[in-house]
Formats: structure tokens, C-alpha cells, sequence
């Protein structure tokens, strides 16, 4: 069965508090939902401001090889005239072979908000569908606050989709737009209409209850054929509901068709790619993309997920383009730091018990190796009897000062040995760790000119036990990168400057050892996976 997906991301998720699209961003993210298979696009509402009549402006000079854009807007103004109405002739000036419009359902809404009757809402509803009908538009009408106006006056409710469905429209789609339906509202009401009206069905749902996803499937089950949402389930209040979950929840497990398999595998670099045009962090935790969606952490888990990878997984990571991973942590056994290693491409036979007891050790200390995947393969790596550091660290300097009129300034000198040579170099920085970076790439550039190329991306600090105040232990989290690749690592002391040395130095020999091996560095994400 074909289930038709909408997405309004580029509108409805913009409602979102913190996320602001620029019209070149909003481009960019409806490429790659066109990329993916996305049969609907809604860019925007154009009669609402310029930035998204300049959207649709773009959007009818670009090819689009699987989705419609589609253009949002109101019926028309109550005891008006659809052809002089602005909002309806911004619509059509969009020029979208889709049109959607929104109308009320709702008798509250009609009467207290709109302030007109109940016929001329009708009234509304049926002009602006015609016209749209008369230039050839492909209509999809959304009833807004549906399942609630159903509640309050269901013969209403019905006389509204009624009218639209009268007028021509294509899609009527039922909207949760307050989102505190349950799935069993949703699907009772979904199935009295489908007994009333002929023209196709959609729903669109809210996350306010924590059940958008839920009622977007009790609906579709109970006969809609179109779903509307945003990726990562961004939205207004408590956002919209989630494609990302939905399409794979509709395919892999309800057996319905939305897109092609290869499509379905882009479902995590979509949801990603989405989330850093929006500037926002993914959500790690994520069903089905986040980078735990599929992430073994107990040792008894991974022992088994090693056996039979279905025993403690839902679906093949694949399908969505994710991947296994294994967690190193004080819960893990020996079977997750061989997995891990193997994944790395470390030889750890026979240090399994060794690195498993050296991973307990500094866990116990406040050390975190989950997040830090470049400093776990270092302690593999340095189990081993035959393993020579490219550098030694043998002194480590800082200074921080502050003067009257003056910005504070640091400085750090370090003494490091590489092979039989000792090299002793300063440097100043805007703070003690920069000051450090500086130093030590000073003293490592004349042996190893190829860590020109390494970057220092971003830095995190965490305090771990903070009602012991200034002695409280820090852990500290540092991403480097290297062109495409990147790489985090870990320090922990009570001293923040030590913390942030021993995440550095993690930092610069990881790369350097990796080269030795003729490995590539460990990605900080999962890649994206094809089958």
C-alpha cells in the first residue's frame, strides 16, 4: 500500500522555538528531501512574509525529480471575494503545481476567533478551493483543530470537509492541531469520515501528548494515505510529528511502501544533514538515526548482539542507513572491547582482560570512554607490548597572567622527547589550553609536519562531583578533525589544565599512530551505511 509523505519542515518546523532558516538554507534542506524521496513539500507560506515568496520565486527554476512543492495559506477573509483576496493571490502567484490550505473545523475557532458564522465559514472554505480547482492546483485542504471540533460538534466538523470535498479538493487531511488526542480517538474519528466522504485522506499531528507518531499510524491504519510531519519532528511547542520515525515505522515494520529501499537507507544522513543546516545538535538517543539508536553498552548484551545481532536489535541498522556500535564502559566485558577493537581494526588477542580492568579503573576516576572512541583505541593500542609512542611528554609549563589595563595573557613551555631528541618550546595563547596547543605543535611540527593539518574543533568541560566547588574533578572532551575525519578524547583531574593536557595529547598521537598503520582516524559519528 502507497502512503503519501508531506513534509513542513521548511513552515511548520520554522515554528520551532531557536530555529531560524535562512532562504538559502531552506533550499538546501528541500534538495535533499527531494533527494530522498519526499512526495510533498510545503516551502512555505507566501502571503506571510518575503523570505518565502523568494523561496517559491528559486524553487520554479529548480528541477525536482521526486517531490511537488507545495504552497500553504488560509481560506479566504470572511464577507470577501475569492479572486480579490491578497493571501489567495499571493497562492496563486507562487506558482506550485500544489496548493494547501488551511481552513476551521472548529466552532470555538469560527465564532470566537475568526468572529463569523458558521455558513460563511463554509462559504470560505468551498470559494477558496474552487478557486484554486479553476487554475489547475492540485488541493490539499488541512481542517484544522479536526479532532477537537469533531468533539465539540461532529456534524460541523463533517460539514466542513464536506464543503472542501464539494469544491474540488484532492486530500483532506485531519489535523491534531492542538496534539491531546489519544490513537484511539484519532483512528474512531478517521473512520466515521472515511465513511462519509470519497476524497482521499491525510493527517497531520501534533507531539503535545508525546503521541504524534502513535496517532500519525492509528490513522493511517484506520485508512489516511497521506502523512504529513517534519524531519526530527521539529515544530511549534512541543513539535510536529516525526518522519524520521514514521517512514520506518510505516516500511520496515507495517509493510507499507513510501520509498524506494536505497532511499530508506539516507534516513540517518537525512535526519543529520537536516539538523546541522538548522543548526541544532541531533539527538543522539533518536530512534532509528541517533547515534545510540543502536549502540551496546552491557557486556551481556554485546555477547549475545555478537551471536545473533537480532537478539538485542529491532531492525538491521542498515535499512536506515545507521550502523551497530559497541560502548565501552565499566559495564562492558570482554566481548565489547574485542568487538570494539575489531571495528577499529586493533589487534587486542589477549589483552581484552587487561583493557577491560585499565577501562574500569579510570571510569572509576571519572574518565568516559563512550564519547571518547579516539582515546579507547589509544589504550588499546597501548596495552600492547611492542607499542612506541611517537612523543613523550617530559615537562609541561603554564602560566596565566593579568595585568592592570591589560588582557590576560597565557603562556605554557613544554619539554617533549621524540626518539632520542628533546625539544623544549614556549608558546602564548588566549587561554592556558590554546597556550598548550601552541606549544606542543611548536615542538611536534619539525618531526611531524603533517599534524599542520590537524584542528582543534571543539572543546567541552564537565564538572563531575560540583558541590566540591574548586576542587571539584573536570572531565574535559576534545574533537580534533583532520579534512573529513575527526576524532574525540578525554582528560579527567581535579586540575583542569592536566584534564585539558591529557584530551590533547590523545588529540595529536592518535592521528600520528594511525598513520603508522595506514588507517584512516576514527570518524566521530557513525557513517552512513549502504547496503
Amino acid at each position: 500500500m502507497q502512503i503519501f509523505l508531506y513534509d513542513t519542515t521548511l513552515r511548520d518546523g520554522t515554528q520551532r522555538e531557536g530555529l531560524s532558516l535562512s532562504l538559502a538554507d531552506k533550499l538546501k534542506i528541500a534538495r535533499e528531501l527531494d533527494r530522498f524521496g519526499m512526495h510533498y513539500i510545503e516551502g512555505g507560506w507566501p502571503g506571510s512574509n518575503p523570505k518565502d515568496a523568494a523561496f517559491f520565486a528559486e524553487a520554479a527554476k529548480m528541477e525536482w525529480k521526486h517531490a511537488k512543492i507545495a504552497a500553504f495559506g488560509s481560506t479566504r477573509r470572511a464577507n470577501s471575494k475569492p479572486e480579490t483576496d491578497a493571501n489567495l493571490k499571493a497562492l496563486l502567484d507562487a506558482n506550485t503545481p500544489v496548493v494547501t490550505l488551511v481552513g476551521k473545523s472548529w466552532t470555538l475557532h469560527v465564532t470566537e476567533v475568526l468572529e463569523t458564522t458558521l455558513e460563511e465559514n463554509l462559504a470560505m472554505i468551498r470559494d477558496s478551493v474552487a478557486l484554486m480547482k479553476a487554475h489547475g492546483k492540485e488541493v490539499i485542504y488541512d481542517a484544522e483543530h479536526f479532532f477537537d471540533g469533531f468533539r465539540a460538534d461532529n456534524d460541523y466538523a463533517l460539514a466542513t470537509i464536506k464543503a472542501a470535498a464539494e469544491a474540488g479538493a484532492d486530500w483532506i487531511v485531519l489535523c491534531d492541531t492542538n496534539g491531546g488526542s489519544l490513537p484511539d480517538w484519532i483512528s474512531a474519528v478517521v473512520q466515521q469520515v472515511k465513511g462519509k466522504i470519497k476524497t482521499q485522506l491525510g493527517i497531520h499531528t501534533h507531539n503535545d501528548s508525546e503521541l504524534a507518531v502513535a496517532n500519525s499510524l492509528a490513522a493511517i491504519v484506520a485508512g489516511c494515505r497521506q502523512v504529513q510531519g517534519t524531519i526530527n519532528g521539529y515544530g511549534e511547542r512541543c513539535g510536529n510529528a516525526n518522519l524520521i520515525s514514521i517512514i520506518p515505522n510505516l516500511q520496515v515494520k507495517m509493510g507499507m511502501f513510501c520509498v524506494l529501499p536505497d532511499q530508506l537507507q539516507r534516513l540517518t544522513e537525512l535526519s543529520r544533514t537536516v539538523s546541522e543546516i538548522a543548526n541544532l545538535n541531533p539527538d543522539e538517543h533518536a530512534a532509528y538515526v541517533g547515534n545510540s539508536a543502536f549502540a551496546h553498552k552491557g557486556g551481556i548484551h554485546v555477547a549475545a548482539v555478537a551471536k545473533v545481532e537480532h537478539s538485542y536489535q529491532h531492525i538491521e541498522p542498515v535499512q536506515v542507513g545507521n550502523r551497530k556500535r559497541v560502548v565501552i564502559s565499566e559495564l562492558s566485558g570482554r566481548g565489547n572491547i574485542k568487538m570494539r577493537a575489531e571495528e577499529l581494526g586493533v589487534e587486542s588477542a589477549g589483552l581484552e582482560r587487561s583493557v577491560l580492568e585499565r577501562v574500569k579503573l579510570l571510569e572509576s576516576k571519572g574518565f568516559q570512554f563512550e564519547a571518547a572512541e579516539g582515546s579507547f583505541e589509544l589504550l588499546v593500542r597501548r596495552a600492547a607490548a611492542d607499542y612506541t609512542a611517537p612523543f613523550k611528554l617530559l615537562d609541561v609549563v603554564t602560566i596565566v597572567e593579568q595585568r592592570r589595563g591589560v588582557e590576560m595573557q597565557a603562556e605554557a613551555t613544554v619539554k617533549l622527547q621524540i626518539g632520542e631528541e628533546i625539544y623544549h618550546t614556549a608558546a602564548s595563547g588566549n587561554g592556558p589550553v590554546n597556550a598548550l596547543d601552541q606549544a606542543m605543535r611548536k615542538a611536534l611540527l619539525a618531526r611531524y609536519p603533517e599534524l599542520a593539518n590537524v584542528h582543534l574543533v571543539d572543546y567541552k568541560v564537565r564538572i563531575l562531583d560540583s558541590e566540591s566547588a574548586t576542587g571539584a574533578t573536570t572531565r574535559v572532551l576534545i574533537e580534533a578533525a583532520m579534512g573529513e575525519e575527526r576524532w574525540t578524547t578525554v582528560g579527567c583531574s581535579e586540575n583542569i589544565i592536566e584534564a585539558s593536557w591529557q584530551a590533547l595529547v590523545d588529540s595529536l598521537e592518535l592521528p600520528l599512530v594511525r598513520a603508522q598503520s595506514n588507517q584512516p582516524v576514527l570518524l566521530k559519528h557513525a557513517e552512513t551505511v549502504a547496503a
